[in-house]
């Protein structure tokens, strides 16, 4: 026992050395890419395109961290599967963190087992929070270019997987004590900051109910591609209004419909997909690739676009693009 425990410690421990690491570049700027629902099974032809993606995207964009929302794996074996898409991060000395879909667990491996063999992983960030509910809940500050501070901070949630309400159909939601772990951090580092939130940013797998108030608002600017409703969880346990209150959270990126890709802005907050990133594994009719977040030192927003093959899109810079001129 006290030898797993070990084992356990010294995971978490080049975990926190490389999330250390993570701080603007001399230039003040910060690149996530954000993969998602790579849904890879291993050995099987239709996934080999999502790692020929995934290998497009990282060369072309050269991200500081690689965020997964979750869906990373489809079929078994889900060790094989799941090591063989964060290899090509990994391989590239690249820090990365992942947060659970609701099909990851679903490979003959539970949420704990997959998470111990994800820190096992070189660069890996993925980290968990004891005595709340889900297992991939843990926050990633991004330090300032002279390290003298956190610039921004990185909230990375586990929206689960299904109902857990026997009368409630869909979608699980976002628990309760999640959100209060969130409002005591968001409260500590405003604290520290001297009283000023610091900007920050939110990544899970499945979308909020806001998404669909949002995409249905004739007076939100939308940009990007909606070829469903947001799968969103049947009831709201309050996280955008937490993050209303809080003043920190800039934006939220989901995965878990594939047919969006969407950014749109609710009540100040940007809320956007990634781009599927998956193979012909599960269903599909966009052309997969990623969502890239570009963050600059000392400046209100971010910059985000879509990166397919050969090419960018939508290239908005938040909250510019989505503010509508006055008459």
């Amino acid at each position: 026992m006290k030898k797993l425990l070990c084992i356990y410690c010294l995971l978490c421990m080049t975990a926190l050395a490389y999330a250390q690491n993570l701080k603007f570049n001399a230039n003040g700027k910060f690149k996530i890419v954000q993969f998602t629902d790579v849904h890879y099974i291993f050995n099987d032809p239709r996934a080999e395109v999502a790692i020929e993606r995934i290998n497009e995207v990282l060369n072309a964009e050269k991200p500081d961290l690689v965020m997964f929302t979750g869906d990373v794996i489809y079929g078994k074996p889900a060790e094989k599967s799941m090591r063989t898409v964060l290899e090509q991060v990994s391989k590239r000395k690249i820090p990365f963190a992942l947060t659970f879909g609701n099909h990851d667990d679903e490979q003959g491996l539970s949420r704990e087992e997959l998470l111990k063999i994800i820190q096992r992983i070189p660069y890996s960030l993925t980290s968990t929070t004891k005595g709340i509910s889900g297992t991939t809940n843990f926050i990633l500050p991004v330090k300032s270019s002279d390290g003298q501070k956190d610039a921004e901070i990185l909230y990375v949630f586990d929206s689960h997987s299904y109902s857990q309400i026997k009368e409630v159909g869909g979608y699980d939601y976002i628990d309760f004590d999640q959100i209060q772990w969130y409002r005591e951090h968001s409260s500590q580092y405003t604290q520290v900051n001297g009283g000023t939130p610091v900007p920050s940013l939110a990544f899970f797998h499945i979308p909020l109910p806001e998404y669909n108030q949002a995409a249905a608002d004739e007076n939100a600017a939308l940009f990007g591609t909606r070829k469903e409703k947001a799968c969103a969880p049947a009831l709201n346990s309050g996280l955008f209004t937490a993050m209303k209150e809080m003043g920190d959270i800039e934006g939220v990126f989901v995965g878990h419909d594939h047919d969006n890709d969407y950014a749109v802005m609710w009540q100040g907050i940007l809320l956007a997909y990634g781009r599927y990133t998956g193979g012909n594994t599960v269903y599909n009719n966009l052309s997969n690739g990623a969502r890239v977040i570009e963050l600059t030192e000392g400046e209100k927003g971010f910059r985000t676009w879509i990166r397919v093959k050969g090419h960018t899109e939508q290239h908005v810079k938040f909250p510019e693009s989505f503010l509508k001129p006055n008459k």
